[in-house]
């Protein structure tokens, strides 16, 4: 993992630690045991299908919700019992949460407002997070005269013009559409490395988490199944529910022998925790030969631009999808006659 700490603007961060969370609601563990850290200035991403437990746990950083069991502190301070008007903490939600009524500008500076900050010093600091976003030109329009993008960017500014001590997201873009998402997501990660907030994203979006986090933190049924660098967590999963939801993964029958596991009759590393079973074999770590003897049958191809898609089917009905560059795959026609490799990459290998 990059030390966050040697970052610019990181020393305006401060350490988060969730320690031994429980949260339970009547006959529901929304939250079991979770311990997490995250360094001064770092983002860090939960990830996690609905009800695994993420958003509880934000919302136990924010205040808004209390443990059952365990502690949370913030720059070495115990925050488990403070009230959350009290925590710092700047958050933008799903929903922008405007003022209607209120200029961009006005919104960006009503935290301010009510932390007695006067109207110059608001107006300035306002002014200053406005451009931060790139919405100084927008500082005297309304929350109806902008697009949803432009909203959120202004969501954000105003949880960062208090200069808040932890900034909190919870699926901040999935009102967006695909483009203007992209670009948000982005857009957050720039201003969080500009500004050095401790950061905390919650989001079920695969692809978000792994584009603007320090580290992804995968939630499964109230537990951190494993937290690491995204570059990390895609190529050596720890568990079998991360190597089959983050990802795209072929379950190909396999066998473990002295730290070699054989799939598709090649010997390739495998992760430690590996079981004879099926191995999480990525689609770009499967290779497509013509060969009339090979043993397996193109039977799809999915152009994704200058990546491609190609499933094809074993001898014995196995289903296997590669991913290939586009001008290699646009040679292959379903029915031709393959040879599937997989290369020397580790794989985990799970039982059943």
């Amino acid at each position: 993992m990059t030390d966050v700490s040697t970052r610019p603007g990181t020393e305006r961060g401060l350490a988060v630690e969730l320690s031994d969370l429980t949260r339970v609601y009547g006959a529901v563990k929304a939250l079991d045991g979770l311990t997490l850290h995250l360094a001064p200035g770092e983002l860090v991403a939960l990830l996690g299908p609905s009800g695994c437990g993420k958003t509880t746990a934000l919302r136990i950083l924010a205040g808004l919700d209390q443990p059952t069991s365990g502690s949370v502190s913030v720059g070495g301070k115990d925050l488990t019992r403070v009230p959350a008007n009290k925590r710092d903490m700047g958050m933008v939600f799903q929903a922008y949460s405007l003022f209607p009524h209120m200029t961009v500008i006005d919104n960006v500076a009503f935290g301010l407002k009510l932390r007695g900050k006067d109207g110059s010093s608001r107006r300035a600091r306002a002014g200053d997070m406005l451009d931060l976003v790139g919405l100084g030109q927008h500082a005297d329009r309304y929350a109806h005269q902008l697009s949803g993008g432009q909203q959120q960017r202004v969501a954000l500014a105003r949880a960062l013009a208090i200069e808040p001590s932890v900034l909190l997201l919870d699926e901040p873009l999935s009102a967006l559409d695909a483009k203007v998402r992209v670009q948000l997501r982005d857009e957050i990660r720039r201003v969080q490395l500009e500004v050095g907030t401790t950061t905390l994203f919650v989001t079920h979006d695969q692809e978000e988490a792994l584009a603007v986090a320090d580290r992804v933190g995968v939630m499964n049924a109230g537990r951190l199944e494993q937290l690491a660098p995204p570059a990390e967590l895609y190529s050596a999963p720890a568990t079998k529910f991360v190597g089959e939801f983050v990802g795209l993964s072929n379950r190909l029958p396999a066998t473990v022998q002295g730290g070699t596991a054989s799939v598709l009759g090649r010997d390739v590393p495998a992760l430690d925790g590996s079981t004879s079973g099926y191995a999480l074999v990525r689609p770009e770590a499967i290779s497509v030969v013509a060969d009339a003897d090979g043993g397996a049958t193109v039977t799809a191809v999915m152009f994704l631009g200058p990546l491609s898609r190609v499933t094809c089917q074993l001898v014995d009905g196995t289903d296997v999808v590669a991913q290939l560059a586009s001008s290699d795959a646009l040679r292959l026609q379903p029915g031709d006659a393959v040879r599937l490799e997989v290369e020397p990459s580790p794989v985990l290998v799970v039982a059943g």
